[in-house]
């Protein structure tokens, strides 16, 4: 049951949470092509922050917008969206690749800060309160609704990435889905809805028969075709939700292996947000699992350049080294491999857990090309950084006896 929290919850809860964006629509709004909500000139500068990962001005926008707007819970939603995804950031809760399998499930991460958490408790309750209020004079307000499978759907993700409280997490996730079920119940062409009950019918469509039928039990049930279609419907209009359709789209289609229709969405959303480094790793990413290697490396690179020229700045480019270091060790590429690795040494103030991964695979290198010397100096720094992590614990093994290849 855990493995099926933790991939409804994060497929479905934490792609489907992101944030509404939309661009300013040139006719008048709709249910199919919306303006921001609420509608603040300031909420395009504060969506262009959020989708580049500038999240400390992104943070400080939707604050301005809450403040003139309080009563509002698209305007809480947005706030606690971005203090969320910064803070998943910070922990290295972000990584798409972990997402394109099960890894995410057990692999451990930085722990959450307090402050962190208190303040996303306290936006949930908000948004939370002012939906409820809004329920009560009309259990048919649509808006109302959406709203509050939105928060459901972040409060989803916390509970399960920060918490790693599955079965709380399930509830609210599945509280999302009804929601936004309802929603378009009462409208089939509120677009925006079809983000979180595409993601979700995707997810439940995904799994075993055996677990299929004990959701069933539960009321579930899912459609990895409906799901998919529905979030190509989002993705290809101008709702608020279509960015984050094309983002879902990213993941979901790579697992479907459907690498030239999940690189398409992924170059239009780098286009549109240059300095989001983690859809620009994936676009590598995706052409490593395509097979295509040279271009991999090149999208790699093309990174890490853009990196050390600023290009993503406050953010630890030094990740896209490690992904190339990983693709020439594939190919038996030892030396271009360990001169990978160490690149992600070189950045000034790099992420403790990306450092100590590239100390202990230059060490592993190192080993495979005979520099047993040089290889355990790695392994004492990987020890010597931090020795309670896993990388730690495998280098404490790889100091006694040499690595030689899986």
């Amino acid at each position: 049951m855990a493995a099926f929290s933790a991939l409804l919850l994060v497929w479905c809860a934490l792609l489907a949470a992101l944030p509404a964006y939309a661009q300013a629509p040139a006719q008048a709004p709709s249910k199919t092509q919306s303006a921001y909500r609420p509608d603040d000139p300031l909420n395009v500068q504060a969506f262009n922050h959020f989708y580049n990962m500038d999240y400390d001005r992104s943070i400080q926008e939707f604050d301005q917008v809450l403040k003139r707007h309080p009563d509002d819970p698209f305007a809480v939603n947005h706030l606690l969206v971005a203090v969320l995804f910064q803070e998943l950031y910070r922990m290295g809760a972000m990584d798409t690749s972990e997402y394109a399998n099960d890894s995410f499930i057990a692999k451990p991460h930085r722990p959450a800060d307090e402050n962190a958490k208190k303040r996303i408790k306290e936006l949930v309750d908000r948004a939370e309160q002012l939906e409820a209020k809004k329920l009560e004079a009309n259990d048919k307000d649509i808006d109302a609704l959406y709203a509050r499978g939105v928060t459901r759907a972040e409060f989803a993700t916390y509970t399960a990435l920060i918490e790693r409280a599955w079965f709380s997490a399930l509830r609210n996730a599945v509280g999302a889905r009804k929601d936004h079920e309802k929603v378009l119940e009462l409208d089939p062409n509120y677009i925006d809805a079809k983000l979180i009950v595409g993601a979700h019918n995707y997810v439940t469509g995904s799994l075993s028969w055996a677990v299929k039928v004990a959701v069933a039990m539960a009321g579930l049930s899912g459609s990895k075709e409906k799901g998919i279609n529905y979030l190509r419907d989002t993705a290809k209009g101008t709702s608020e939700t279509s960015t984050d359709a094309k983002i879902v789209l990213v993941v979901f289609l790579r697992r479907e292996k459907q690498y030239d229709e999940a690189l398409s969405y992924a170059r239009n959303l780098i286009s549109t947000y240059p300095r989001n480094l983690l859809i620009a790793l994936e676009e590598g990413n995706l052409l490593r699992a395509s097979g295509k290697n040279a271009e991999a490396e090149a999208s790699y690179r093309k990174v890490w350049q853009t990196g050390k020229n600023a290009g993503y700045p406050g953010l630890h480019y030094e990740a896209v080294a490690v992904s190339l270091g990983d693709l020439l060790r594939s190919q038996k590429d030892y030396t271009g491999a360990a001169s990978a690795y160490e690149m992600a040494l070189q950045v000034t103030k790099p992420d403790p857990e990306i450092s100590q991964k590239a100390n202990l695979q230059v060490g592993e290198m190192y080993d495979l090309l005979q520099k047993r010397d040089q290889a355990v100096a790695r392994y004492q720094a990987v020890i010597a950084a931090d020795d309670k992590t896993p990388f730690a614990e495998t280098a404490k093994k790889r100091v006694k006896e040499p690595y030689r290849g899986e």
